[in-house]
This record gives structure tokens, C-alpha cells and sequence, in this order.
């Protein structure tokens, strides 16, 4: 019973936004299963409405997905709380907003606001996923994690080089991350889009653990200008809905000296 439910769950991961439809053939030399396997999965989840049998065969995602998609938008405490917070800051400096989680060492967005003069960021987008180490809140999650798991998930999934300025050395990245872990805050230096930059700052919950991170996408040009007021704003905005999740610093600054750090 487990080894099918696992063997769904890995049918349901093969759908993503360049290969939005398979079929038997195609899962079974995927998954190296037979096809008769593929087949009963497939018209499983089609039964239970997961996924719909579409023309010549193959399937899609089924409309069931949207629902489930919505109950976690609707129920995560997080992202309720950071939306009015978000919409502030969208109407304030009219630049793009995101809100992501980190699953299973990628980042995930859960949320994400245009500003009014902000540049399309084509990359991002509500339950879009991105590699962590060419982001700010990809950093900013990464950095409140074990360093041994970080370096296994880099060495897993690589860095690829998405810009001149992508880190692609995993001990430079270490640098990195322990910098932002130090400074509360981290720099997308055009790392995954040439011409944007980003700030992101943590996400805290009443446990004084890390759920989520918050940041700022604006143009190279007017983020070397106004850098610091774009970098305040974030962390000002991050504190904010930490505070109305029940987080409390100076709880969290004392655990950490009864823990010896």
C-alpha cells in the first residue's frame, strides 16, 4: 500500500509547466515501471479526479489540484498574515513582492505581487519552484538550515550558472550563507536575471523558527540607488508579520544563549 501511494506521488511530481501531459508509455520508461503499472496509477488518480484523461491518451493534471492549491493558500497561517503586509509594500514602492518556503531544498513561492513599475519577473510565480542558491530568499531560507544538509541538496541538484554573477562554488556559497545568517538579510546581486536584484529577509513563527522569507525584485539601476531603503523596508515588513505570528525576539535571543549560541 505505501510503495503505491510512493509510486503516486512520483507520477504526480513528473507534471510540471514543460511537461504538463503524459502518457502510459512515457511514465512507465520514466519511473522504470511496467506499463500495465503505469496504466492502473494513471487511471487511479484520473478516478479520483487528481488527473484527467485527456485526447490521444494522455494526462493532466485534474481540476481537483486548483482546490487543493487553495486550501493551502487559504489555511497557511503565514501567508495570511503576510499578504495585507505585502500589499503595503507593493503600493508603497511599486515593485514586485514574493513570499517563498523552502521544499525539499528548492524554493517554492507562495505568493507574489506586481508592483506598479516593476519589471516582469518571468521566472517567479504562485507554486513556481527555483533553485535556492541564485536567489535572495533562497539565502535567506537556506542560511537558517544545517550546513551539512545545504551542501548535500548543492551537491544533488547543482548550481547551475544562470548569470556572470550565479554562485556556482559550494564553498563560497557557505561564505555566503553564513553572512546572511549573521546580518539577517540577503542580496540577489543579479544572480538569476540580468538587470534584477533583490532583498530578502526570514520569516519567524511564535517557535522562533524560520517558515518563510519575504522580498523586494527591483531593477539593477534603482536598487544601486535606494539599496539601504529597499534593504529596511523588507526586514522593517518581515518583522512586522514575525510579530504577528507570535514570534518574540528577545525569547529567541534567549534560547539561543541557554543553547550556548
Amino acid at each position: 500500500m505505501l510503495n503505491t501511494v510512493l509510486k503516486a506521488g512520483q507520477v504526480l511530481d513528473l507534471f510540471d509547466k514543460q511537461n504538463p501531459e503524459w502518457g502510459v508509455s512515457d511514465v512507465a520508461t520514466e519511473l522504470n515501471i511496467p506499463k500495465s503499472s503505469a496504466h492502473s496509477l494513471l487511471a487511479s488518480l484520473a478516478q479520483i479526479g487528481l488527473l484527467r484523461h485527456g485526447e490521444g491518451g494522455r494526462y493532466r493534471l485534474g481540476w481537483k489540484m486548483l482546490n487543493f492549491g487553495q486550501i493551502v493558500i487559504d489555511t497557511t497561517e503565514f501567508r495570511v498574515e503576510s499578504r495585507a503586509v505585502m500589499e503595503q509594500l507593493a503600493a508603497q514602492y511599486r515593485e514586485t513582492i514574493h513570499l517563498a518556503v523552502l521544499d525539499d531544498g528548492v524554493v517554492v513561492y507562495a505568493d507574489k505581487l506586481q508592483g506598479q513599475q516593476a519589471v516582469q519577473v518571468a521566472v517567479t510565480g504562485l507554486g513556481v519552484r527555483l533553485s535556492p542558491h541564485c536567489s535572495a530568499v533562497g539565502k535567506v531560507l537556506l542560511s537558517h538550515q544545517p550546513w551539512p544538509w545545504v551542501r548535500e541538496i548543492m551537491e544533488k541538484q547543482g548550481m547551475p550558472k544562470f548569470t556572470d554573477n550565479t554562485i556556482t562554488d559550494v564553498d563560497r556559497f557557505q561564505e555566503e550563507l553564513l553572512q546572511v545568517r549573521e546580518q539577517g538579510f540577503a542580496y540577489d546581486l543579479e544572480e538569476a536575471v540580468p538587470d534584477l536584484c533583490c532583498v530578502a529577509a526570514p520569516i519567524y513563527d511564535y517557535d522562533s523558527e524560520v517558515v518563510a522569507a519575504l522580498s523586494m525584485s527591483i531593477p539593477a539601476y534603482r536598487f544601486e540607488r535606494a539599496k539601504k531603503e529597499y534593504r529596511a523596508a523588507v526586514i522593517r515588513a518581515c518583522q512586522k508579520i514575525s510579530r504577528n505570528l507570535g514570534y518574540m525576539e528577545f525569547i529567541s535571543s534567549y534560547r539561543k544563549k541557554a543553547a550556548g549560541g
